[in-house]
């Protein structure tokens, strides 16, 4: 038996979160229209988390239907901000004004993982970290995307928890691979009930 994963997914984050943790595995990115997908779900008021576990099934599906027999890992992460979807920025003035809009507040980082075989779901994970952001001026919050590089920005949800994104926040309530995208304990515990 082939013990290992695809993980259908162009995060590096979660790629080396997969290889901390000894899980096997090749990458092979659903690329997938997210945003449409996200317009038509919005059309039907689902809500951020719902929006993050359809995401997350329709990845792992795409790709498990070129696969059959493997074990395909799909995972998205999106910001719920009181009940409202913030999206990933496509530019710098859009991450500026993402980070706007968390100034100050609380939101939830909801990250959501879907396995899947033979072209169907056979098993998801949704989990969610609560972050409070400090205030700052829009001085400070173009200071800080300032030091962020181009690739950074645009993978990370306009924070990077693992190093500049820290001290953004006065708490962070939830599990840090949460927060970076993957929620790999209880991925690993799937697996090993699994026998991989």
């Amino acid at each position: 038996m082939d013990k290992k994963i695809i993980l259908a997914s162009k995060s590096k984050v979660r790629k080396k979160i997969l290889d901390k943790n000894n899980i096997t595995n090749t990458v092979e990115p659903s690329n997938v229209d997210e945003d449409i997908i996200k317009l038509s779900l919005l059309g039907e008021n689902a809500n951020p988390e719902i929006i993050s576990k359809n995401l997350a099934e329709v990845k792992a599906n795409k790709i498990s239907i070129k696969y059959p027999d493997k074990l395909v890992l799909g995972a998205d992460s999106v910001i719920d901000l009181e009940g409202k979807l913030i999206s990933k920025p496509e530019n710098r003035e859009t991450a500026l004004r993402i980070l706007k809009k968390l100034n100050g507040k609380s939101h939830y980082l909801i990250s959501s993982v879907c396995i899947s075989k033979n072209g169907m779901m056979i098993w998801n994970y949704t989990d969610k970290a609560k972050l409070t952001m400090k205030n700052f001026t829009e001085k400070e919050l173009k200071q800080y995307l300032s030091k962020i590089s181009d690739e950074a920005l645009y993978a990370y949800n306009v924070y990077q928890i693992e190093s500049e994104g820290r001290y953004l926040f006065t708490s962070i309530e939830g599990d840090e691979d949460t927060i970076m995208g993957l929620p790999i304990k209880k991925i690993k515990e799937y697996l090993k009930t699994h026998g991989y």
